[in-house]
C-alpha cells in the first residue's frame, strides 16, 4: 500500500492478526519486503 507524506510516496506495511487487528506498522522509502519480513518478526 502507499501512502504520501509531506508529497513523497512512501510504502505502508501492516502486521494484522486474524482478526483483524492492526499489531505493527512500518513506512519505507523503498519496498524492501526482507527487510520488513525481518521487522515484524520480532514484534
Amino acid at each position: 500500500m502507499f501512502v504520501k507524506i509531506g508529497g513523497v510516496r512512501k510504502y505502508l506495511w501492516r502486521a494484522v492478526d486474524q482478526h483483524g487487528n492492526v499489531l505493527d506498522i512500518l513506512i519505507q522509502g523503498k519496498r524492501d519486503g526482507k527487510a520488513a519480513t525481518r521487522f515484524f518478526r520480532r514484534c
